[in-house]
């Protein structure tokens, strides 16, 4: 029997999966780290614009963010990749990378030192939580740039189980007759195994991944799913009677949690460049366009 997972502010080497599922989302906050010298800012930018590509690493397999392979990866990071170096008037290159152990790894990989099988890290990394402790934790590097706001969502059966909102004791109540799905070992996972007194446990049925678990409400085998709104969209979409609703409860504290983007400390330069361009295209509606193409509803963070 799995067991309620445990978040600490002060704990660090969380997974990728836990952070961006919401495990760690109990201790968002959000974080800009200041930079050195300015000579060195200007140097990192300038090498960036000289070369003419903005080299951006996107996390494999993390549909509907990022999936695909090489220069070909698809979803709404990749998009918004490409729209960020177009706004600066570089070209894109694209450089998929297969999750580590923790977050800490993906950062170190990635963005600041690069990775022992020779990787070279690149200007900017994708999907990354704006969070004041995966920051002070990860020094070497700067987290700006939120593009979009993550929050718990259900898909239900319509047919089964009502509006889900208000108090957990009155909407969670109907899964101790019926089976709700969750990834395994996420936010989601740990509050339905630990909220009501744990009365809900023998019916949370667990997957290993979002779409799996939708795939298992379509089959009729569970009669809902817990899990991060936008992948339970990207994995029902098309599929109009199983609405997807934000998970509005009074016993989840989390309310939501923001995805942004990280580059080595000192190019601030870099980072401000990035975000001026991500400002822009907020205000011109292309972050909420391509969230709306790939079938997410986009929450501005």
């Amino acid at each position: 029997m799995n067991t309620p997972l445990q978040c600490n502010p002060e704990v660090t080497g969380l997974s990728r999966r836990q952070w961006l599922t919401g495990t760690a989302a109990v201790c968002l906050g959000s974080s800009l780290l200041a930079g050195p010298a300015q000579a060195q800012e200007l140097f990192d930018l300038d090498k960036v614009r000289a070369s003419g590509i903005l080299k951006v690493a996107l996390y494999k397999d993390n549909a509907p963010y990022s999936d695909g392979k090489g220069q070909d990866m698809t979803g709404v990071d990749a998009a918004l990749a490409l729209a960020l170096a177009t706004e600066m008037g570089l070209k894109l290159s694209l450089l998929p990378f297969d999750a580590g152990e923790k977050m800490d790894d993906d950062l170190r990989n990635m963005v600041w030192k690069g990775h022992y099988l020779g990787t070279q890290p690149a200007d900017l990394m994708m999907h990354v939580p704006v969070d004041t402790h995966l920051a002070k934790a990860n020094d070497k590097v700067r987290i700006f740039g939120a593009y979009h706001r993550e929050a718990l969502g259900v898909a239900r059966d319509t047919a089964r189980i009502p509006p889900f909102s208000g108090s957990a004791a009155v909407a969670l109540e109907i899964f101790t007759r019926e089976k709700i799905g969750v990834e395994t070992a996420t936010l989601a996972d740990s509050f339905l195994l630990g909220v009501l007194n744990g009365r809900l446990r023998e019916n949370v049925v667990h997957f290993k991944s979002v779409a799996e678990a939708a795939q298992g409400l379509l089959r009729g085998e569970i009669a809902a799913v817990l899990a991060p709104r936008s992948e339970l969209e990207a994995a029902l979409i098309g599929q109009s009677k199983i609405p997807v609703e934000t998970a509005n409860l009074s016993e989840l504290k989390v309310g939501g949690w923001p995805l942004g983007m990280a580059v080595k400390v000192e190019e601030n330069e870099l980072a401000d460049a990035v975000g001026a361009a991500l400002a822009d295209l907020k205000r011109e509606g292309v972050v909420a366009d391509i969230f709306k193409r790939h079938g997410i509803t986009y929450q501005a963070a």
